[in-house]
């Protein structure tokens, strides 16, 4: 299925969209030939993301291979949407046959279309919305907190150090009392992260820091994430719990570890008198988070599906993709993310951070 998924497909609606542009562009053989030569150049990088063979390539270029490769295959889908609508507009005889046929004015409108819309998407992707959430809870918290909740930061080849010292900064003018990070911390490769100092950047927020692992931190090696992240000053929680004044956090280990604890085994490990917040970056099962009986729940991982209609397969897939959720007396939030995988567009969805304020009712 995965295979069908990451490899077939992608393949099969390159084919298709290759075809496309060579039959639509209204050049002769060589300019076709230089302008689907160059497509498929751009969406050969994506195999050397996927295989980490960036890391041996000089930073820049290798920087240039995932911006354009990952942007690549994110356009992909656009414009083989584009020529589905078109081809079934041919099969009930709307769309006239010419204009799918060395048509300049249609290859001008497409890729102006296209360059707006992701335009659109780059700008929406760097407008972060400030999400605020009230909790409340009949337990004697003592005096009202102030968290700031983020995911899916994806440090990497793609979002830098200038883009991480702008989030510090948002994070920071919140004078929050804790920081709450649920996985995705690191996109993959350290290289990248370590190579521009992040850590300097991270050690920079103004409040203490929580993090549960992601599957992310496992792609690129977790015990090297999590030496990096202590260098941040970011407290990794694995299967394991910490007290902050009336909170008790509780970090799941990624379900990338098959023999990481149940949920029900942690919230036995943390103080009941205190509001309970579970993170966990995948989610999956909440009912169990339920059962277990914590207050409150924290997940990212979804993206959302980062770009529609993707968005409605994520929707399909878990219970909440996005935003907040309740079962019973346990609260949840679903982020999509502060930053993001790959190319950096964001159509239809958002990128996000939670102000929570948490107090005693």
């Amino acid at each position: 299925m995965w295979i069908f998924i990451l490899f077939v497909l992608p393949m099969a609606g390159l084919a298709y969209t290759l075809w496309h542009i060579w039959c639509l562009l209204p050049f002769g053989g060589i300019g076709r030939g230089a302008v689907v030569a160059a497509c498929a150049l751009a969406f050969g990088a994506i195999p050397l993301n996927f295989s980490r063979a960036t890391d041996d390539l000089p930073m820049g270029l290798a920087t240039a291979c995932y911006e354009v490769g990952n942007s690549t295959l994110f356009i992909l889908l656009y414009v083989t949407m584009a020529f589905l609508l078109l081809d079934l507009g041919r099969a009930f005889h709307v769309v006239p046959r010419q204009w799918l046929h060395a048509n300049g004015t249609a290859a001008a409108t497409l890729s102006l279309a296209i360059a707006a819309l992701f335009a659109y998407g780059y700008v929406n992707y760097r407008h972060k919305v400030r999400q605020p959430l009230e909790l409340t809870t009949a337990k004697d918290i003592g005096r009202e907190m102030r968290v700031v909740m983020v995911s899916d930061l994806h440090l990497g080849y793609h979002n830098r150090r200038h883009e991480l010292a702008r989030w510090v900064d948002m994070i920071n003018a919140e004078r929050a009392d804790l920081v709450l990070m649920a996985g995705d911390i690191i996109d993959g490769s350290l290289r990248p992260v370590e190579a521009d100092s992040m850590a300097a950047e991270l050690r920079r927020l103004n409040a203490p820091v929580l993090a549960c692992p992601g599957n992310h931190e496992y792609i690129g090696g977790v015990e090297r994430a999590a030496q990096f992240l202590a260098k941040a000053g970011v407290r990794l929680l694995r299967d394991s719990v910490a007290t902050m004044g009336g909170l008790c956090v509780i970090g799941r280990d990624d379900r990338s570890n098959p023999a990481r604890r149940s949920v029900a085994e942690l919230v036995r490990m943390a103080d009941k008198a205190k509001y309970t917040i579970v993170m966990d970056h995948q989610p999956y099962h909440l009912e169990r988070t339920e059962r277990a009986g914590a207050d409150f729940q924290l997940s990212g991982h979804t993206h959302h599906g980062q770009l529609w209609p993707i968005s409605w397969i994520t929707d399909a897939v878990y219970e909440c993709s996005h935003g907040p959720w309740q079962r019973g007396q346990t609260r949840y939030y679903v982020s999509s993310g502060m930053g993001i995988w790959g190319g950096k567009f964001r159509i239809g969805t958002r990128s996000e951070y939670i102000v929570a304020t948490i107090r005693h009712k």
